[in-house]
């Protein structure tokens, strides 16, 4: 599935549900990387251009808001795929190129488990257009796990104003769960699974500690 895509040592991505606390992870992941001496590169998806950042908007801007007219599932996926290739060009290669560790917060795998889990698209289109707009595979995938549950009742606390993904109900994010777990368990290499059950300041010690553990194990990351 991945033979034609490149797979960038320093590009490490973040993933999981809502309310896995991906955000303080991230900032401690780069922290740890920038206390070794490394230039880090943080970013995100949908997003990480201007451009991208507008797609961003459309994607997840509440139905009700845009002149009443549902997004389909085929047109929220090509719109991803378009922020991503423009993300990847704009943003990702150029810091990869100079030498700095890029952390995505999502990456492709997010298209899989939301487009492909949640919206039920077949995953060898999604898998084509991987391989045709993107190029490009994470040297490390940090998965933070956790129920959806527990995930869900940390976000609603959090926002005041759900975008349309955080408005789904259980069922659509227990199957992005599934697939998250079986793309890990099908690539033991690059994904390392977080227990996302703990407080934050533990999941950001689990997360620097699993990149550590793999930076001794692939020191060459050129």
């Amino acid at each position: 599935m991945t033979a034609s895509l490149l797979r960038h040592p320093r590009l490490i991505s973040l993933e999981g549900g809502e309310g896995a606390g991906k955000t303080t992870a991230i900032n401690a992941l780069r922290d740890a990387l920038q206390a070794r001496g490394h230039e880090v590169l943080l970013t995100r998806e949908p997003g990480g251009t201007p451009l991208a950042e507008r797609i961003r908007a459309l994607v997840l801007t509440p139905d009700a808001d845009i002149a009443h007219e549902p997004l389909s599932a085929e047109a929220e996926l090509l719109l991803v795929f378009a922020a991503r290739a423009q993300h990847v060009r704009q943003t990702i290669q150029p810091a990869l190129r100079r030498g700095a560790y890029v952390i995505s917060d999502r990456f492709t795998d997010s298209s899989y488990a939301y487009q492909g889990g949640g919206r039920g698209l077949d995953p060898a289109w999604i898998a084509d257009l991987e391989r045709r707009a993107v190029g490009l595979l994470p040297g490390l995938t940090l998965l933070l796990d956790v129920d959806v549950a527990t995930g869900r009742a940390r976000a609603n606390g959090r926002d005041l104003w759900p975008d349309r993904i955080e408005s789904e109900q259980d069922d659509f994010f227990q199957r992005v769960r599934a697939v998250f777990r079986q793309r890990a368990g099908e690539d033991p290499q690059r994904f390392r699974l977080i227990d996302a059950s703990q407080d934050q300041p533990g999941v950001a010690r689990s997360v620097v500690a699993a990149v550590d553990a793999w930076l001794a194990q692939e020191p060459e990351h050129d």
